[in-house]
């Protein structure tokens, strides 16, 4: 298969501190937890959304992007992107396969459902046929890019306080509270590993310069939109590494148990970074030579 690229696996450390990094909406918000041990988690869904909102909301980082990978100069693709509000649906339905290829770069990378979301009831007569068909087969297909949970190191404590408003929300109170509105993870370690898979990215139309792009905004994704309830969550490390070749030239697990943090020895309930062990580059030894290219996107 002619492929633009060869297969790529990354992971990303993080830094949370006094953060939610992804609320559970099924637990008012709640920072997620896996019940099985209570590691923290992140969903592949909450980094994507950052990533997407970077380039949708044409943000600093997007804008030093376009510049410095001088976007589009060499395919014709645009950099619109398709999960955001207000998309007009009927637009994308008449849209054929290679402009629908050639305008969304998180459908290239990330693939995307909205086949799914098409109800017969929205089509016209001669659009129901042409989906029956398979004549809107470019409008579902699986990412190029995936995305794992992430996983804290360590079991995270989770603080909760009550908000207030000093101005008040309801019209006879002339001041206002939340009880218990304000939760985050007190510290935490976390780990989400990317995979590109590089068997896919003809069928999506992903290019080199869409990884590019990716891999630009990584270092900067929770930087550049955090917000009230995520105020410090530091990249500490992005580990980009490609293989020699487009099947893959070393087991990947092994990549990623190499780089990931580990709690230091007698330390018992891990407060701060100080209380891990977390590997530089150096920290793969005789793995390096099994790909073509490791890199510490943060530190480039």
């Amino acid at each position: 298969m002619n492929t633009p690229f060869n297969r790529h696996v990354g992971l990303l450390v993080l830094d949370v501190t006094m953060s939610n990094p992804n609320g559970d909406p099924d637990m008012e918000s709640e920072p997620r937890t896996r019940e099985l041990d209570g590691l923290g988690m992140i969903s592949p869904v909450s980094l994507k959304r950052k990533l997407r909102d970077l380039i949708s909301e044409n943000s600093e980082v997007f804008s030093v992007a376009e510049q410095e990978l001088k976007l589009g100069e060499k395919t014709q693709n645009k950099f619109n992107i398709l999960e955001e509000r207000g998309r007009d649906r009927d637009a994308i339905k008449k849209m054929d396969k290679a402009e629908f290829m050639q305008t969304y770069w998180d459908a290239r990378m990330f693939g995307n459902t909205f086949l799914e979301s098409l109800k017969d009831s929205e089509l016209t007569k001669e659009q129901k046929k042409k989906k029956d068909d398979g004549g809107y087969a470019h409008l579902i297909n699986t990412g190029t890019t995936q995305i794992g949970v992430g996983l804290s190191i360590a079991p995270i404590d989770v603080v909760r306080m009550t908000n207030t408003n000093k101005a008040g929300v309801e019209a006879d109170k002339d001041r206002g509270m939340a009880p218990l509105a304000f939760r985050v993870v007190q510290h935490g370690i976390y780990c989400i590993p990317l995979f590109v898979n590089p068997s896919i990215a003809k069928k999506t139309g992903a290019t080199t310069e869409d990884l590019d792009l990716l891999k630009f905004m990584l270092p900067y994704v929770y930087q550049h939109t955090a917000s009230a309830i995520r105020p410090q969550i530091s990249v500490l490390h992005a580990w980009f590494a490609e293989h020699k070749n487009t099947l893959g030239s070393c087991p990947e697990h092994l990549f990623i148990n190499a780089l990931t943090p580990k709690v230091k020895e007698g330390v018992t309930q891990p407060a701060s970074a100080n209380d891990y062990d977390i590997p530089e580059k150096d920290g793969l030894s005789d793995l390096l030579a099994r790909f073509k290219d490791v890199r510490d996107l943060v530190n480039e």
